[in-house]
């Protein structure tokens, strides 16, 4: 399966020369915990990196830095490790593994961004997996006895 099947297509972004305050309220706007910084190429949003909820408590809060002088391009992940939409579902959590990351952008393989895929998304997708094998071995036996009769 081509992770562009499960990987969210509602990717939340800003540009690098965004305020940090603004990223937050994006944040907080779309319940996520990170925004891909992007730059806009003709129809195209190419991501240039990420923000995590993370980046700005480590990066700004806790350093007591001024959040009116950052940008989200100061702090930003980069270089920023994406997934082609074509990639299977393997080598995407091999990549995840590889990176030690929890988010992935996917893109096209014109660089353009077309999702995004989380651990929690892989999660849930691995749980209705396995509920539904379990559900057929559960209705297994009950099958077959109405078969044997």
């Amino acid at each position: 399966m081509p992770i562009s099947e499960c990987c969210n297509i509602g990717v939340v972004c800003c540009k690098p020369e965004d305020s940090i305050p603004y990223v937050a309220g994006l944040m907080r706007q779309y319940h996520v915990g990170d925004v891909v910084v992007v730059r806009q190429e003709g129809h195209e949003r190419i991501p240039l990196g990420i923000v995590t909820d993370r980046d700005i408590v480590v990066e700004t809060i806790a350093p007591e830095v001024d959040m009116g002088l950052v940008t989200a391009g100061d702090i930003m992940s980069t270089p920023l490790v994406t997934v082609r939409e074509d990639e299977g579902f393997a080598e995407t959590l091999r990549m995840m593994r590889e990176h030690k990351i929890r988010r992935l952008p996917v893109v096209a393989e014109n660089g353009g961004l077309r999702g995004i895929v989380t651990t929690e998304d892989i999660i849930n997708l691995l749980t209705l997996e396995l509920s539904m094998v379990s559900m057929a071995m559960a209705e297994q036996p009950v099958a077959e006895s109405h078969l044997r009769r």
